[in-house]
């Protein structure tokens, strides 16, 4: 088949790359990869390394919290002493070095703040995640005070739920940084937490990050269907399921 009479300098990429964030069409220069792709790369590679090594701004977050009407918010880190002892020692970040500051509520929904492998992520979107669940959520539950976690894996989670007594814990985290978006926050949903729990256990809402990532009534809503699963079946994890983006299909089609 004879290729198509292009336009010089027609790009017939352009319209694919416009759709998604992957390196696609990059094109090349002799054996190796343009200029400005290779550019493109280490920007990507740059704010990725960013993402993960720059401390929270726990204080700018609190202020951005109060903005939306949540009150003081709670305060804990991991048994992680710094960035370095975090990255090296993932272990050190899933159990807390002092939760004796932690009231026991006794509440249904528990929310952590967790920095995770992306601050950023925390930085620009917790906020907005949580004022769109606590609107989803409508009144239904009764919400301990927000604790926002320092050097935290998701695992963490599971001390702080079960100190506070909710019955429910969403640990909103900032998700490993990828060459596409550094800036993506994961909501880990576990019903019953206590020291211990594992990855089954959990329910995931990743890729939040809009405009270009799932938006925070989509998410919320999704989070809010999960929670009404999990009081209803006792547990979350590998049981609960997403039912919310089910399609019916037309009888006879």
């Amino acid at each position: 088949m004879n290729a198509p009479n292009l336009p010089s300098g027609h790009d017939i990429w352009a319209p694919l790359r416009a759709t998604t964030q992957a390196r696609i069409g990059l094109g090349r220069a002799g054996d190796s990869l343009p200029t400005r792709r290779v550019l493109e790369f280490q920007a990507a590679h740059a704010a990725a390394r960013d993402a993960v090594h720059d401390p929270l701004d726990v204080d700018g977050l609190v202020e951005r919290l109060h903005e939306i009407g949540v009150d003081e918010p709670l305060r804990v880190s991991s048994r992680a002493s710094s960035r370095s002892e975090y990255l090296r020692r993932p272990d050190l970040g899933r159990s807390p070095a002092d939760l004796s500051g932690l009231p026991t509520t006794n509440a249904d929904i528990g929310f952590v703040l967790a920095d995770g492998l992306s601050p950023r992520a925390v930085a620009e979107h917790a906020t907005g995640m949580i004022d769109a669940l606590v609107r989803q959520f409508d009144g239904r539950y009764r919400i301990a005070p927000p604790v926002i976690a320092t050097q935290a894996r998701v695992a963490l989670g599971d001390h702080i739920g079960q100190a506070l007594g909710v019955a429910t814990v969403l640990v909103l985290i900032g998700e490993r940084p990828g060459l596409s978006f550094a800036d993506s926050l994961g909501i880990y949903l576990t019903h019953r937490p206590a020291p211990g729990c594992t990855d089954a256990d959990r329910n995931c809402i990743s890729n939040i990050h809009p405009p270009d990532g799932l938006d925070y009534d989509a998410a919320a809503a999704v989070a809010a269907a999960l929670v009404t699963g999990a009081r209803t079946l006792g547990r979350s994890g590998v049981a609960l399921k997403d039912t919310t983006r089910n399609v019916a299909v037309p009888p006879g089609v």
